[in-house]
């Protein structure tokens, strides 16, 4: 028994670590909720740290708490911010209660470090009390969606400047690899020759517009509910704090918050955090599918297309030697798997929120940090071990582009469709190249087929030799 002290809340008795600074309800939140293991965000503790921070700084000015007790909270929230008693945030991410156990966690660790600073002991709560002072003109229903969009703010920063370094990298490789002539392919066939270049380019302007549907998206997450207390209409909470908490907001987090248009409609619906994860999912798809091309330009070496040569990273095989595989593609496919399923959780709950509160916020919010964490990690992965690293097999590109059939296109409006496809079918068959056999058989001369079949200007509009069209 020395090791605790005894906490009472509404439920009765519990037994409290006589050191902790969390206490009863918090307590109970852990006992209730061994669900993943996974204790909420880093991110997300500060950012409940600068809620209540604004809060306690609002309250002292509507007058509603003494100086003396907000200079202790705000002290305690500094030393949150800091770092400091991560420990003590001991609820798991996903928990019932619409997220009263984190909410409760943050101002329990906030009452007893702000009391012990005055010289109360913990548990308590006689100088500063959990919910009197640190929660008082709030509630859980407009402190936790506020403290995830502070979340989400503080975390995007980092997957945009990792999108924006990736968006760099490709267009440098786009330029890099912009006189590599290669053949083209739909439908995983042999199409109509490309550069190297162009295919880079075309990674990097997705990636460009993931970047601009996210940093628009984000616009929605600087409007919070702070004053909405329990279903929005600011019940218990005083009329100045109400007009002047997410200013105060505004200034202790450094971002340019404003309050939702209609706090009802701010409390109960969740839509903007569906938005947001819609533009990280395209993100992923966009992601996946330049992994899924980096794979296959690179398969072989001796047995694929080999087109390309990717950084090698590590040792492919525990039983083949030598073999490396293309492990930096497969685990950004991996994690835009990942974000493809948070998803589909993420707009469950949002959907499944009912009347005034959606209860489901803990599991929206563990699924979208994950998505941004995630994205934010491959992207830096695949740029650094990676992107940067890609070479091009320029003989290997040519000489598949002078061996295929697909160059008959830029033939087809010279001797007619007929003829190239005659020509394409008997090349499949003798393996005699489609420049020789439109010669042999008279269709063109030597020096015309050279002009019409000059690799770079297949890959422009326009049609090749055009000053030679015969019709």
């Amino acid at each position: 028994m020395n090791n605790f002290r005894i906490e009472s809340d509404s439920l009765g008795a519990v037994e409290v670590p006589k050191e902790a600074y969390y206490g009863a309800q918090t307590l109970r939140g852990k006992m209730n909720f061994p669900i993943t293991g996974h204790r909420i965000s880093e991110d997300f503790i500060r950012a409940m740290a600068t809620v209540k921070k604004a809060a306690a700084l609002a309250n002292l000015k509507a007058g509603m708490i003494s100086k003396e007790i907000a200079d202790v909270m705000v002290e305690a929230c500094d030393e949150i911010l800091e770092g400091k008693f991560f420990d003590e945030f001991i609820t798991d991410s996903i928990q019932g209660g619409a997220g009263t156990s984190m909410n409760m966690n943050i101002n329990e660790v906030i009452a007893n470090r702000a009391g012990e600073i005055l010289g109360g002991e913990k548990g308590a709560y006689d100088k500063v009390h959990p919910n009197d002072h640190v929660n008082y003109g709030q509630s859980t229903n407009d402190v936790i969606p506020t403290s995830g969009k502070l979340t989400v703010l503080m975390k995007s920063g980092k997957l945009l400047e990792a999108l924006e370094e990736l968006h760099d990298a490709l267009l440098e490789k786009s330029k890099e690899f912009d006189d590599v002539i290669k053949m083209g392919r739909t439908h995983l066939q042999d199409a109509i020759p490309i550069r190297l270049g162009q295919e880079f380019k075309a990674y990097a302007l997705p990636i460009a517009r993931d970047i601009k549907r996210i940093k628009y998206v984000l616009e929605d997450f600087k409007f919070v509910n702070m004053g909405a207390t329990a279903v929005g209409t600011g019940l218990n909470a005083d009329v100045e704090y109400v007009n002047s908490i997410v200013g105060t907001l505004a200034e202790v987090s450094g971002y340019d918050i404003h309050q939702v248009e209609d706090l009802v409609d701010g409390t109960r619906n969740l839509d903007s955090f569906v938005w947001l994860s819609s533009a990280l999912k395209i993100a992923a798809v966009n992601l996946s599918k330049m992994s899924n091309d980096l794979r296959l330009m690179s398969s072989g070496p001796k047995a694929g297309i080999n087109e390309i040569n990717l950084p090698q990273r590590q040792p492919g095989s525990s039983i083949m030697p030598g073999k490396v595989n293309p492990v930096i593609p497969e685990v950004m496919n991996q994690v835009s798997f990942q974000v493809f399923g948070n998803d589909q959780t993420i707009t469950k709950a949002a959907e499944a929120g009912q009347l005034e509160l959606n209860v489901f916020e803990p599991v929206l919010f563990f699924n979208l940090f994950q998505s941004i964490e995630v994205l934010t990690n491959g992207v830096k992965t695949l740029t650094t071990n990676c992107i940067e690293g890609i070479t091009a097999n320029r003989e290997v590109c040519k000489d598949m582009v002078d061996g295929s059939i697909g160059i008959i296109t830029a033939l087809a409006p010279h001797i007619g469709y007929k003829n190239s496809s005659d020509i394409a079918k008997e090349a499949l068959k003798t393996g005699v190249p489609v420049a020789k056999l439109t010669v042999e058989k008279g269709l063109l001369t030597q020096a015309e087929v050279e002009t019409i079949l000059n690799p770079f200007e297949m890959t422009r509009p326009g049609i090749p030799g055009k000053v030679l069209l015969r019709r």
